[in-house]
């Protein structure tokens, strides 16, 4: 079951990053942030409001936010600064990559929560799921031949070292939420209202120093649905991606590899919708993508 939870992120991560291009193309990327994670935080705050005031009720739905110590809270807060990090990289290379490009990248965080699943949880995958994973991880590598074609060099363009970076990081902070989600025992909804409060007030102290004091960019913010959008399918993602790791027998590293399968949705829909260049070219390494989902599944 935790597969299938696995295939449902991946189906609203896809949408999520479509707006997400859409939110950031040719605006300020701070300001589409700090929407994009509030918006998330209101959805969820009438469920926390409800479990103060209607906690049976809230329970009945399934979203009652558990109370939990302060020591908790200080490991949420700690996940919220490593994704804020991730996401301020990764907002900056979105407004000057294509979508096409942004996303394969992305899709090599497999390999480092790989890593750190077998040293950290020992987690041991069979034959065909070792398949599937460095199939994943070797198509992601054909992608940045295909990326030279249109202009963008990986090993001196500083947006490619930015989105490499927050691959990283979101790696890191996809090992951390099994310890969070399965060491601490905390429900999906739980994690996903404190995360979205600190990480909303690590931004307002980032755009207080990069955005609020400059008139100029405060002018050149415009604002669109699809902040409010990304926001919504991000927690829809996050929600389906930590009942998944609810469970005992949940693999990080192949739920990583799952999640990727969220680039077809970039590639082909995104590919179309902004018009990006060589899309062709870039189905070949998308089916291997594809073909890697199926071997982790099939397994």
């Amino acid at each position: 079951m935790w597969m299938y939870l696995g295939l449902l992120a991946a189906l609203f991560l896809g949408l999520h990053n479509l707006c997400k291009k859409h939110a950031v193309q040719n605006n300020e990327v701070f300001p589409v942030l700090l929407g994009t994670i509030s918006s998330g935080f209101l959805l969820l705050l009438p469920f926390f409001i409800g479990s103060i005031y209607f906690p049976e009720f809230t329970k009945q739905l399934g979203f009652y936010i558990t109370r939990i110590p302060w020591k908790t809270h200080g490991f949420i807060f700690i996940k919220s600064m490593m994704m804020a990090a991730s996401w301020v990289l990764a907002y900056q290379a979105l407004k000057y990559l294509p979508i096409t490009i942004v996303t394969p990248i992305r899709s090599a965080g497999p390999f480092f929560t790989f890593i750190g699943a077998i040293l950290i949880y020992n987690e041991q995958p069979n034959v065909l799921q070792w398949l599937g994973f460095f199939l994943i991880i070797f198509s992601v590598l054909l992608y940045s031949k295909i990326g030279k074609k249109e202009g963008i060099h990986f090993k001196s363009n500083k947006w490619v070292f930015a989105i490499i970076a927050a691959t990283f990081l979101g790696a890191s902070s996809g090992l951390y939420d099994k310890f969070l989600i399965q060491n601490l025992t905390l429900n999906p909804q739980t994690l996903q209202f404190w995360f979205c409060w600190y990480t909303v007030l690590i931004l307002l102290v980032i755009l207080s120093v990069r955005w609020f004091p400059y008139a100029e960019k405060r002018k050149a913010f415009k604002w669109r649905w699809t902040i409010i959008a990304v926001g919504v399918l991000l927690q829809t993602a996050d929600y389906f991606y930590f009942k998944a790791l609810q469970d005992p027998e949940a693999l990080i590293m192949l739920l990583s590899a799952i999640k990727r399968s969220q680039i077809l949705i970039a590639v082909v829909v995104g590919g179309l919708v902004f018009k990006e260049k060589n899309k062709r070219k870039k189905l070949v390494p998308l089916m291997g993508i594809m073909i890697g989902v199926f071997l982790i599944l099939y397994s």
